[in-house]
């Protein structure tokens, strides 16, 4: 290929997902534009239509319809797309929607938690203007059974977003490991730092529903506890959170 066909194969896929990503052309537009890109089959074209995923358009059930061809078209194409959604995973804003072409593109979890962990490295705890890349990341750990997740998450209970702190909570409990993930529960349940109620019943409810021991923090945890919430054990018997009965659902 000369110079000038490159220059304009380039050209082209600029002017492609431009359109791709202009929530004022019509959905037929932005579709062709789409269709361009992925039958090009560069992991430039990948690159360049993946960022349709970030873009919102008006129209609900068009933006949808959109993504969901978007997503489609790319789990077909498989692995060969792999490389250019890693790159746009770390560069993106908002990635939910390219975190499920992973689960499908992938042939296993422990991939899957690669390249998250190599993503959550650009997004270490701490403040960050907007959270919601980290409060995604997160949530979509919690939905992956692995031993290695434990550790990833738990750093996130110190973040300073709420609902960052919120999401690693969740995590953690729904990975459901009380060895590697009641000691850090309980330090942000027991911290004079942590300002969130709705943090504290969410950990408190899931020590209740998970029948994990508080260990030697019982009366740490009894000074913190919400109303909603006892302790039970006595003796030699460990100490566990339970709900009060007026307060079941």
């Amino acid at each position: 290929m000369g110079v000038f066909d490159m220059f304009s194969k380039e050209r082209s896929r600029e002017r492609n997902a431009s359109r791709a990503i202009n929530k004022y052309a019509q959905s037929p537009d932005r579709l062709k534009a789409m269709q361009t890109l992925l039958a090009e089959g560069s992991p430039e074209a990948f690159y360049a239509v993946m960022r349709r995923f970030g873009m919102l358009y008006d129209k609900t059930i068009d933006d949808e319809q959109e993504k969901e061809y978007l997503f489609d078209s790319l789990v077909e194409k498989g692995g060969v797309v792999l490389e250019p959604l890693k790159k746009y995973l770390l560069a993106a804003d908002s990635i939910s929607w390219p975190l499920r072409v992973l689960d499908k593109v992938v042939a296993t979890k422990d991939e899957v938690v690669d390249v998250l962990a190599e993503v959550m490295t650009r997004h270490e705890p701490g403040y960050e203007r907007d959270p919601t890349k980290k409060i995604q990341l997160l949530t979509h750990l919690a939905g992956i059974k692995s031993p290695r997740v434990p550790s990833l998450v738990a750093p996130y209970l110190g973040d300073m977003d709420m609902g960052v702190r919120y999401a690693a909570a969740e995590a953690l409990l729904t990975q459901g490991d009380e060895a590697t993930a009641s000691e850090p529960l309980l330090t942000v349940f027991v911290s004079d730092q942590e300002e969130s109620l709705r943090l504290r019943i969410r950990i408190a409810d899931g020590f209740a529903e998970l029948g994990w021991s508080l260990g030697d923090r019982r009366a740490e945890v009894e000074k913190r506890l919400p109303d909603a919430f006892t302790i039970e054990g006595r003796g030699k018997e460990p100490a566990r959170i339970k709900r009060k009965p007026a307060a079941k659902a």
